[in-house]
């Protein structure tokens, strides 16, 4: 599989998870640890499925602690934190510092063995930062008392998780994608143990509801990891990290043609300044050609 391949699989979970705040409403009001479950245990089933007619998927399970360790902490240590955010301190402040990430991937791949980091890179991060926060600035006047704190913490530090999961995943490249497959059943049982800690149950009402559902654990919190997978492994990873950017907006975009959400000019100069950024990630610096 050549990079640009890799990176253009890598490009389906950006689409995918632009879908995941549309489907979510569709939802309903099933708390989120419940939600969690459901979706990851569809999402895990999606790659158990595949080993009807692939039986070696399943040896991909045979991982040492590690690689258990880092899939396991990434899903499930992400959604728990991005979870403990949203609950402890305003959604707006909370995104905006959880869109830390795509940046935090950006300057951790020059970490990364035959990886180097070029200031169009750098820039377009930043560009693409820049268009987050004018997308979510323009949704109303941020709330910063000291009481949401540790809301602001849990978000900070589920950038760091995702972006390092990301970023390590291209460490353990020999690990067969399949094994994601694991990882998800895994936060599924994480998350049903953290919804009867802490939450009461509350099923689908209607058949639109069950239908969001099952659309949400094959595509955003399902599909959607194990390309980003192949993304992180084998794609260009720095790019891949500005055009996540593009997630965000993409979701408000479908939020205003499903009627969830008014199109604002706001959203036009957010997808102004990440499309800009995507494009200056791709700028490539001139070589010298001899005479």
């Amino acid at each position: 599989m050549t990079t640009r391949t890799a990176t253009s699989i890598g490009l389906i979970a950006i689409l995918l998870w632009s879908m995941l705040a549309l489907f979510t409403a569709a939802t309903g009001t099933i708390p989120p640890f419940q939600l969690n479950a459901m979706t990851f245990l569809i999402g895990g089933l999606v790659g158990v499925g595949s080993w009807i007619v692939r039986p070696q998927g399943l040896k991909a399970l045979r991982q040492k602690p590690v690689v258990w360790a880092l899939g396991i902490g990434g899903l499930f240590g992400y959604h728990a934190l991005y979870f403990a955010a949203l609950r402890w301190a305003p959604p707006a402040e909370s995104g905006l510092i959880n869109y830390l990430w795509p940046l935090l991937i950006v300057l951790f791949s020059s970490l990364l063995p035959g990886e180097h980091l070029r200031r169009a890179h750098i820039l377009g991060a930043l560009l693409g930062f820049a268009g987050v926060i004018t997308l979510i600035a323009g949704r109303g006047a941020f709330d910063a008392r000291a009481e949401y704190m540790p809301g602001y913490v849990c978000a900070f530090v589920a950038a760091f998780v995702w972006a390092g999961y990301s970023v390590l995943s291209r460490r353990f490249g020999q690990v067969p994608t399949d094994a994601v497959a694991g990882f998800c059943l895994m936060t599924s049982l994480l998350s049903l143990v953290c919804h009867l800690a802490f939450e009461t149950t509350v099923w689908p009402e209607t058949t639109t509801q069950w239908l969001a559902l099952l659309a949400l654990g094959l595509g955003p919190v399902g599909a959607a990891f194990y390309v980003w997978d192949i993304g992180m492994k084998r794609g260009d990873i720095r790019f891949l990290g500005v055009a996540s950017y593009a997630t965000p907006v993409l979701s408000t975009l479908l939020l205003v043609v499903a009627g969830y959400a008014e199109p604002t000019l706001t959203l036009a100069l957010a997808c102004g300044l990440i499309v800009a950024g995507a494009l200056v990630a791709t700028l490539t610096p001139k070589r010298n050609v001899p005479a």
